[in-house]
C-alpha cells in the first residue's frame, strides 16, 4: 500500500482528482490542514462533484490539523518528499509497501525546513528547464503509479475485458 501525503492542499479539484486515484489504486490519503476549501459531505458534492464525488465514500482518509499533528500520530518509516528542488529523480527511488509520498500546497510546495530536515528523501519529476511544475493530481498519480510498478501494481487489475477469453 502507499501513502499519499497532502500537504495544505489549496485546489477542491486537484484533491478529488488524488482521491480517485488513491481509490483506485488502493491507497492511503492524508489530508494536513490547513485545506483551502471545506471538506464537510455538502461541500465535497459541490466541489468534488466531476472529479472524485462517487469515488470519496470508498477513500481511505485522514485528517490532522497541522504537520506537527501528522508526525505526533505518524511514524512514516518510508518516506519520500515529492519537490521541484530536489536532487534526485523520482523513478531513481526504491519505493516500498507502506511507503509515504509527500506533496506541498499547490503554491508553494512543501516547507523549506521540512525539506532540509529530509534532504535525502527528496524526489523530483523531470520537466523542462525554467516550467514551474506539473499540476499536483498529475504530479501524485506519476509518482503513486511508479511505487505501485515497482511493487507489480499489487491488488490491482491488470487486464480488461479485451485481454479476457469469450
Amino acid at each position: 500500500m502507499v501513502n499519499v501525503v497532502l500537504v495544505e492542499p489549496e485546489i477542491p479539484q486537484n484533491c478529488g482528482n488524488i482521491a480517485r486515484t488513491c481509490v483506485l489504486t488502493g491507497s492511503r490519503l492524508h489530508l494536513i490542514g490547513p485545506l483551502g476549501f471545506d471538506i464537510s459531505e455538502g461541500a465535497v458534492r459541490r466541489n468534488m462533484k466531476r472529479c472524485g464525488l462517487d469515488y470519496w465514500p470508498r477513500l481511505d482518509v485522514t485528517y490532522y490539523d497541522s504537520l506537527d499533528e501528522f508526525f505526533r500520530r505518524q511514524a512514516p518509516k518510508e518516506l519520500w518528499l515529492a519537490t521541484t528542488k530536489a536532487p534526485c529523480r523520482y523513478d531513481r527511488a526504491a519505493y516500498h509497501d507502506g511507503c509515504w509520498l509527500m506533496f506541498g500546497k499547490e503554491s508553494a510546495g512543501l516547507p523549506k525546513t521540512l525539506r532540509e530536515a529530509h534532504r535525502e528523501r527528496c524526489v523530483r519529476i523531470p520537466m523542462r528547464p525554467g516550467e514551474r511544475s506539473l499540476n499536483l493530481s498529475n504530479s501524485v498519480a506519476v509518482m503513486v503509479y511508479e511505487a505501485m510498478r515497482q511493487l507489480d501494481f499489487p491488488g490491482l487489475e491488470e487486464m480488461g475485458e479485451m485481454g479476457r477469453a469469450e
